[in-house]
């Protein structure tokens, strides 16, 4: 989908308006934080001795380098498209690249890993990856970095105005709970109780976010994960989603919402905003033609059943056009599915953000 220009400039000059000033630096504008796994991994694992990595061709095909990055898409990512919208200079940098460093820590940063979940044990089979405790723990050590650049209360004031997004969860399904039969955490739980202890362990999560300065802290949803190609091609049958994993995905994402309800109650005031990405999902999964892809079953690059088996390497197959497809690879929507899940985040309806969407709350700020 070619973006509309037009109908974000307004929001943008007014977004930068807002955050800059008439003479302020560029280093004003609203930082940008992001945490959670490969839907929004900048290529932080890049640096790291993980299977969970997207850094071979032909990842990153339609990137404006054309190079692959660690981003898991053939091009943009959700927080790459979230920081155009904003009106950021450049998209925040993974956080262990070494190119972030000095002004550039004042954009924001990238913490996330793909591979991760909520729970430590989530991913165990990919090693070396940043689990979520340690994502915060490194948002702490970025705090005192920018604080020897710019002291202590221009640091607290940076994260105060910041925008995170957050997007954790559907790992500690497909790479835990149903990761193998008969896995630990499924003699553990039933289902409807992994979901509460999920809910329970990310509550806590969240309110260390909060803890550590943020306000405005933007949190998705999991897909629907038993529409993804990896999903049909190993448990669907005839193209039909995986009941199972759809009935996890059905019974988390409400009680997330309702989580996220009752964090604002306690504080007060709007600080979590909820982004119900399986609704916006299953619109394109639904009717992919009103989108314009042709597919919303066949991943682009892949191979077996939908392209759904193994990961996208350079011996896959790969479609000629990835506008066509709202899958790049088994498990990752293409750039311009991101770019529709980004327009509902920004301006879609109650129906999709609970209780607002970016552009409204934004607004107050």
């Amino acid at each position: 989908m070619s973006m509309n220009i037009s109908n974000f400039i307004p929001w943008m000059i007014f977004g930068l308006a807002l955050t800059l000033g008439t003479i302020a630096p560029l280093a004003e504008a609203r930082a940008f934080f992001v945490f959670g796994d490969s839907l929004v991994d900048s290529g932080n694992n890049n640096y790291l001795a993980t299977t969970a990595r997207a850094d071979a061709p032909p990842y990153g095909i339609d990137y404006p380098t054309r190079r692959p990055t660690g981003r898991f898409s053939n091009g943009l990512n959700i927080p790459d498209i979230i920081s155009q919208q904003i009106g950021q200079s450049e998209s925040p940098l993974p956080y262990l690249s070494p190119e972030l460093t000095g002004r550039r820590l004042l954009v924001g940063a990238n913490f996330a890993s793909a591979g991760i979940g909520i729970l430590n044990d989530t991913g165990i089979q990919f090693v070396n990856i940043i689990r979520m405790f340690r994502q915060l723990d490194y948002f702490e050590q970025y705090q005192h970095r920018v604080s020897a650049i710019i002291g202590a209360q221009e640091t607290r004031r940076l994260v105060n105005r910041s925008l995170v997004l957050i997007t954790v969860g559907g790992n500690d399904f497909v790479n835990n709970y149903y990761l193998v039969p008969f896995s630990a955490r499924s003699r553990q739980f039933s289902l409807p109780d992994y979901v509460k202890y999920l809910i329970s362990e990310y509550k806590k999560l969240l309110l260390r976010l909060y803890n550590l300065g943020s306000r405005r802290i933007l949190v998705t949803g999991t897909g629907p994960l038993g529409c993804v190609p990896a999903e049909l091609a190993q448990r669907g049958t005839n193209g039909v989603c995986s009941a199972e994993l759809q009935r996890a995905a059905a019974l988390y994402n409400p009680q997330l919402v309702q989580m996220l309800k009752e964090l604002n109650g306690k504080i007060g005031k709007t600080v979590f905003i909820g982004a119900n990405t399986q609704q916006m999902h299953m619109d394109f999964v639904g009717n992919p033609q009103e989108y314009g892809f042709t597919t919303s079953k066949i991943a682009c690059c892949g191979q077996g059943p939908y392209n759904g088996l193994g990961l996208c390497t350079g011996l896959s197959n790969l479609c000629p056009n990835r506008d066509l497809y709202a899958f790049w690879d088994p498990f990752h929507p293409s750039e311009k599915a991101n770019r529709i899940i980004v327009q509902n985040i920004m301006s879609g309806s109650t129906s999709y953000m609970t209780p607002m969407n970016l552009s409204t709350a934004m607004a107050l700020d």
